[in-house]
């Protein structure tokens, strides 16, 4: 059966914390967005609107619904009133257990479906403009994003590869290339594997010695080679189709591949940011709140407190997108911070159960940095930091940058946003700054990766670039404008969810968004660039419009 379906009116009490726009951080021609329309699946917390695609020749949405096994097709033809058709829908449980995303290009969907077990072969699914299965082509283990190369020749897949739960099946991570050039009717698949990078060391990865390549990719699970160890998350490719650049969420690390011959060019690490300084080069700093429970003089209440520390934290980024600016390429990166912790093996730990080095920490600074509230509560990594191997730690590293970054097409970081999403999410929102996005509790999230950038898309709009950042937990998009990629500029936050309603019901709003999709005027049925952001905890699929401010 269906889930009740839900069109929701978009009520000023939710857009509050849309208002609010530095008048110094608009750029020249700045742009401002406003929700119009959202449609619920009718189901919470169980990923019911987890990533969406768009068809400009249907002016249909494709919504990945992993609750209940399919892909929600919505009719936008008047975005201000979108209808989920009940009619239609792609059943994905002949090809596999559960959908994990979804791409369109001129009327051809394709879909990412995972095995039963995640850790065998997935499958990518091919219907048409009519929703008829035209076919499927198996690819590697876990397949997740998936995107159409811009000449639409091929269709790649980040292969997450994750491992089974208890830690003994650990499949290979890959990215699949599939080749459409005779038709998706004979569609061919080539795989660009990690296995070339197995002979180097796992000191040689992370420290960039010897033949490594640049410092902190971390490979470090149990047992694993290079190959079982990297996980692709998130794929963006080069306007001339010719190079992907792929996130390697978990092992801090951008691959760069080749898909005319479908190789994995290099490995890249993508560093640290290190939050001991209140000035990071780019115009913020590299503060954030540490503690849930650093409130005064009651330590098991929060507090905003948003300062330096002495901790290093990997970027450990999920999306990715790209853009032009002359003949320069630049890469959006979105550092959510994701760890693996499974029941066969977990990374995390907090800095007050971790036994410091005296000779980084002395005793007297160690004590003080793990109090609860101080240090004691962040989520740290439990791989890294030991140089000795004696489970005493000379560094802390923590999960994700808070922030989102512009990077080279090698990765070389050219700006980052520093604190800005705190310090923006507390001064709009105070009351319920770092709240989770499965509960409307204040500073629930300041010990494990604050507000947690996860989706971003990239657009131009009324002649200037803007990317947009989704936040997974506080919930909200951050609009910046990129036209100068090293110099970026915050515009607007917008965050349509209302903290006074309970979560689980539909007068939330947004909870969780995971997927953005940038459609350009064009493009759009209503003739005017619209946002698209999926929410996979409250189940609702939105539409921003985005208009010019004078």
């Amino acid at each position: 059966m269906k889930p009740n379906i839900l069109l929701t009116t978009i009520s000023a009490v939710v857009l509050a914390t849309t208002a609010f726009q530095s008048a110094a951080a608009k750029s020249p021609h700045s742009i401002s967005i406003a929700p119009i329309s959202s449609v619920a699946a009718g189901s919470f917390l169980t990923s019911a609107a987890e990533i969406g695609a768009h068809d400009p020749g249907t002016q249909r949405l494709f919504v990945v619904n992993a609750q209940a096994a399919q892909i929600d097709v919505i009719d936008i033809a008047n975005p201000a009133a979108p209808v989920l058709r009940d009619d239609l829908s792609i059943d994905v449980t002949p090809y596999g257990a559960v959908a994990n995303s979804v791409a369109v290009r001129d009327g051809l969907i394709a879909v990412a479906v995972e095995a039963a077990d995640k850790t065998q072969p997935g499958k990518v699914v091919f219907f048409n403009a009519s929703l008829q299965f035209i076919s499927a082509v198996e690819v590697g283990a876990l397949p997740d994003m998936l995107t159409f190369t811009p000449n639409g020749r091929h269709v790649l897949v980040a292969n997450e590869g994750e491992p089974s739960p208890d830690y003994t099946v650990d499949p290979e991570g890959s990215v699949s290339i599939i080749d459409l050039s005779a038709g998706a009717a004979l569609a061919t698949v080539r795989t660009a594997g990690f296995g070339a990078f197995n002979g180097l060391s796992r000191a040689d990865l992370f420290n960039g010695t010897g033949a490594g390549p640049k410092p902190a990719v971390r490979i470090y699970g149990p047992d694993a080679t290079v190959a079982q160890d990297i996980e692709p998350e998130y794929i963006t490719i080069s306007h001339d189709s010719k190079t992907a650049w792929v996130t390697l969420q978990e092992n801090n690390a951008l691959a760069i591949i080749d898909i005319a011959s479908a190789t994995v060019i290099s490995i890249n690490g993508l560093g640290v940011k290190d939050h001991s300084l209140a000035s990071n080069g780019f115009g913020s700093s590299n503060a954030l709140d540490a503690s849930d429970r650093d409130g005064i003089p009651v330590a098991n209440n929060g507090r905003i407190n948003i300062r330096n520390w002495p901790v290093k934290g990997f970027y450990l980024p999920d999306a990715i997108a790209s853009f032009k600016v002359g003949n320069e390429t630049f890469l959006v990166l979105a550092n959510e911070g994701d760890s693996r912790d499974w029941p066969g093996y977990s990374e995390e730990t907090r800095v007050g159960s971790m036994a410091l080095d005296s000779s980084v920490f002395p005793t007297v600074v160690a004590t003080d940095l793990k109090l609860t509230r101080n240090l004691g509560r962040l989520k740290a990594t439990k791989a890294q930091g030991d140089t000795a191997g004696n489970n005493v730690y000379k560094e802390i590293y923590t999960f994700g940058a808070r922030s989102f970054s512009i990077r080279s097409t090698t990765g070389a970081l050219l700006w980052d946003s520093g604190d800005q999403f705190e310090q923006i999410t507390a001064a709009q929102n105070p009351a319920f700054f770092n709240s989770n996005h499965e509960i409307n509790k204040f500073d629930d999230r300041s010990d494990d990766k604050g507000p947690e950038a996860e989706g971003v898309a990239v657009g131009k709009a009324f002649g200037r670039t803007y990317a947009f950042v989704g936040l997974e937990r506080i919930g909200g998009v951050m609009v910046y404008d990129v036209t100068s990629p090293t110099a970026p500029t915050f515009v607007q936050y917008a965050n349509n969810r209302d903290f006074t309603q309970p979560t689980a019901t539909p007068a939330a709003g947004d909870l969780g968004p995971e997927g953005l999709l940038f459609i350009a005027e064009e493009n759009s049925p209503n003739g005017k660039p619209l946002l698209v952001v999926t929410n996979e905890v409250s189940g609702t699929t939105t539409i921003f419009e985005i208009s010019k401010v004078k």
